[in-house]
């Protein structure tokens, strides 16, 4: 998929108007949050929060190491 995209006035501000096909295939709509992220060609957007995907990750490695305290508490 390959759109060019054009800058606008928004109040103050200057936004971008993603395409309805791009928001389908991102699965996104109306109010839902993008991430910004640098990459080594330029930008990269998505739907997804690193921030929350970092911590899902760190509870998954204290979940893994403390399988067994965790099962003991769920009794």
């Amino acid at each position: 998929m390959h759109f060019k995209l054009k800058l606008t006035q928004i109040g103050n501000s200057v936004g971008v108007i993603l395409p309805k096909e791009v928001l389908a295939a991102m699965h996104v709509e109306k109010g839902d949050t993008l991430t910004l992220t640098s990459a080594p060609d330029g930008f990269r957007v998505t739907p997804y929060d690193l921030d929350k995907n970092n911590q899902f990750e760190v509870m998954r490695h204290v979940m893994k190491k403390r399988r067994n305290a965790l099962r003991e508490l769920a009794k």
